[in-house]
């Protein structure tokens, strides 16, 4: 693998752990909101990973077909999570229903923050991968002097 890939996988990585955490700020931020404008309660959102071919253009993918077949990661999608929402009893609440039913969003503020320390400890990897494929490149250049 060339430093070159190794810049392309670790920027990737970046790329996905930098959306990932800002889904989780939107979820964490919206925890407590009732109403959005389509009138439900805000839905908890995930997101999707795929794996793609580190070559992007046609030389790169005919140079690379004899060698290893590298992969990084690329956001396929962000997704409602499926869950139902928290029903609370609140009267007075201005959203309630007629029973005094209010639907909150299906997010748990506990799992949010264990998914942030995931995403940032994902993006601190991902940056340690770099830093160490860039001093790799400036020692080999100090090699060839």
């Amino acid at each position: 693998m060339d430093l070159d890939n190794a810049f392309k996988i670790s920027a990737s990585g970046l790329r996905a752990s930098r959306t990932w955490l800002n889904v989780i700020s939107a979820n964490l931020a919206n925890a407590n909101t009732t109403r959005t404008a389509s009138g439900k309660p805000y839905e908890r959102r995930t997101v999707i990973y795929e794996s793609v071919p580190s070559q992007e253009s046609f030389g790169e993918i005919l140079d690379g077909a004899l060698s290893e077949d590298l992969q990084k990661v690329r956001v396929n999608a962000i997704v409602p999570d499926g869950r139902d929402f928290k029903e609370i009893y609140d009267p007075s609440h201005p959203d309630a229903d007629a029973e005094g039913i209010v639907k909150m969003p299906n997010i748990n503020s506990v799992e949010e923050m264990v998914n942030l320390v995931m995403a940032s400890r994902s993006y601190e990897a991902n940056l340690a991968a770099m830093s160490t494929a860039k001093q790799m490149a400036l020692k080999a250049l100090e090699i060839g002097k």
